[in-house]
């Protein structure tokens, strides 16, 4: 073998190490940070608006004919920011006697097990919203909807509706 085809070898062999190794480090701090994204007091920045087209990967709440509607960065769970003004009214509805119900949804990326059980953390982290603004925890329903994967592009189906019943 030619001293330049090792030198190849090595570079090859140091190029698909790096990777290799790039690949493990973004692999566990994206699990570090998705495993402490359950802390809903951790909010992004968010709008709240009657009517708004989620078109990027971000936590936002919106508010559309009468349904909450939280929208969530990949693999997060946290609340954006605005999420207590969001649910003023879903607290006054319940406070009239109806229910909150909370459903989560998902996109159709990754892995369906995984994406279940974030969808669920989501429902909850707003469900634990609603009791810190007073709402009684047998006044809230979580219901999983029939289809858990949401509509919409992957940023929409992202998503935790909160309405009154």
């Amino acid at each position: 073998m030619y001293k330049d085809d090792e030198d190849n070898s090595q570079r090859l062999g140091l190029m698909v190490t790096g990777i290799i190794t790039a690949a493990v480090v973004a692999a566990v701090v994206g699990f570090a940070v998705w495993g402490n994204s359950g802390d809903s007091s951790n909010s992004n920045t968010a709008s709240v608006a009657a009517s708004e087209t989620v078109a990027v990967d971000g936590d936002r709440v919106v508010v559309e004919n009468g349904v909450v509607k939280f929208y969530f960065a990949t693999g997060s769970s946290n609340l954006a920011a605005g999420a207590n003004e969001a649910l003023a009214d879903v607290v006054s509805g319940v406070a009239q006697g109806k229910k909150a119900v909370v459903s989560g949804f998902h996109d159709s990326t990754g892995n369906a097990q995984v994406n279940e059980e974030v969808s669920k953390q989501r429902a909850l982290a707003v469900r634990d919203a609603l009791t810190a603004l007073g709402v009684a925890a047998d006044k809230i329903e979580l219901r999983k909807p029939e289809v858990t994967e949401g509509s919409g592009n992957n940023a929409e189906a992202r998503r935790v509706e909160v309405v009154l019943e």
